[in-house]
């Protein structure tokens, strides 16, 4: 079985299930899982996790990631974004100067409405099988965080963002949202995503490219191992003395460790570390028990 990380660029027309439903037939294996859905008209990085990796989907679905968003000024629709019903439409009376301002005010931490056309469940049903019935239930704003909201080109009624988030974030409802703040509403033309920390388009791989590889028997060229994704943290292995407590789960003594760099003397060790076999095999992730002066087992990506 194949185990680590594939960046795939998500086309137009494709949800994300589609892809990870493409990807089973293509590699021949079932345990396979996206890391944070991308709607069908939006394109970009989407990380497909293979075998052991399947562990740190939740991880990058958690990492900051960068869009780039075309802002359609003075349409309203039920979708947010070019797809749906037009609901209303204004005039655009605002100049790139206030544009500008009004952009500014949506940085760092913000309370976001999801909108009906998403995948958030209610009551046990998805919104947008909700919203497809013509209901519309209660939502409770949350949170989100915008890193960076840059401005790339204004030719009016179109604005072109760069928008770095967090995870939960909706393009659309941003782009809703400073619509309605300028007074003429707005939604969303297109969304091309360009970084899920730490993959970038420019080395996402289309469908048929991974088809190619695969067929030629090349595909382990192009998958990430899964501890690339924890590079900050030091390299440990278990003296070999001690290597039977590893392969059994248990917490491990700072001393029975081999370290490629030791901690200098009276330093704080390090909370989070991964760990390593014998072999050199990327066995999981460890953090530290300050308390009782060990390192616990936090995901095993060991396959024996």
């Amino acid at each position: 079985m194949m185990n680590g990380i594939l960046n795939v660029y998500k086309e137009r027309g494709f949800t994300s299930h589609d892809v990870v439903a493409k990807l089973r037939g293509i590699l021949k294996m079932k345990k396979i899982g996206h890391t944070g859905t991308l709607d069908p008209d939006a394109c970009g990085v989407l990380p497909v996790c293979l075998g052991q990796a399947t562990k740190v989907c939740g991880l990058l679905t958690d990492r900051k990631k960068t869009y780039e968003a075309v802002l359609l000024l003075g349409r309203e629709t039920d979708t947010q974004d070019t797809s749906g019903q037009t609901l209303r439409e204004r005039p655009v009376t605002a100049g790139e100067e206030q544009i500008r301002q009004t952009v500014g005010r949506f940085l760092g931490r913000q309370m976001q409405l999801p909108p009906m056309y998403s995948a958030l469940k209610v009551g046990g049903k998805r919104l947008y099988e909700l919203a497809r019935e013509g209901k519309t239930v209660e939502r409770t704003p949350r949170p989100v965080f915008f890193y960076e909201i840059e401005i790339l080109a204004i030719a009016l009624p179109r604005v072109k963002l760069r928008v770095t988030c967090s995870k939960g974030t909706y393009i659309r409802t941003l782009c809703h949202d400073i619509g309605e703040a300028l007074g003429c509403g707005g939604c969303m033309e297109e969304l091309l995503r360009t970084e899920v920390e730490p993959f970038r388009v420019e080395e996402s791989l289309r469908l048929s490219e991974i088809e190619a590889l695969a067929a030629a028997g090349r595909v382990q060229e192009v998958i990430w191992p899964a501890d690339r994704l924890f590079g900050d943290w030091p390299a440990v292995s278990v003296r070999e003395e001690f290597s039977r407590y590893m392969y059994n789960g248990n917490p491990l003594k700072a001393q029975w460790l081999a370290w490629k760099e030791s901690p200098a003397s009276g330093q704080e060790l390090p909370f989070m570390i991964r760990l390593y076999t014998e072999q050199g095999v990327f066995f999981g992730t460890y953090e530290f028990d300050k308390e009782k002066a060990c390192y616990r087992l936090q995901k095993m990506f060991y396959g024996g």
